[in-house]
């Protein structure tokens, strides 16, 4: 019996390489993302204090890394999603805003607040899993 055990270390073009890590890993038809993060294309953190205006960037971001991987977010089977604070408020506006990047693909997902993400000024983070659709055999 032969295993494929070929893992593919995904970056996007369209984000910064500034960051010591794949964007996401692929196996197969599965693809696991790092947690995308409201980094620009020059690896600053924005919009610093406004929980909705990252999360709009780290949806963009997610969007990116998911499309380097074949994949869009209609192929994702779950989230979880990352905010930086204690108040309930922060937690409802990252999360409208990840909810309406999805429109009707209502993938299971976790909403967790956290004390701190990895860089300074960071609110939101979200990461994904995902199934790459099946190729296409055209018939001859």
């Amino acid at each position: 019996m032969t295993t494929d055990r070929t893992v593919e270390l995904l970056r996007a073009a369209t984000l910064t390489d500034d960051v010591p890590y794949a964007y996401a890993a692929a196996a197969g038809r599965l693809v696991l993302t790092a947690g995308a993060c409201p980094l620009d294309a020059q690896g600053a953190v924005t919009p610093v204090g406004d929980v909705a205006g990252q999360a709009r960037l780290v949806m963009d971001n997610l969007e990116a890394a998911l499309g380097a991987a074949g994949c869009q977010v209609s192929d994702v089977l779950k989230t979880t999603v990352y905010v930086a604070s204690s108040d309930r408020a922060d937690l409802v506006a990252a999360w409208d805003v990840v909810r309406a990047a999805f429109g009707d693909h209502d993938a299971p997902s976790t909403l967790l607040g956290v004390a701190m993400l990895g860089y300074a000024d960071q609110l939101v983070e979200v990461e994904a899993v995902a199934v790459r659709p099946e190729p296409v055999v055209l018939a001859r």
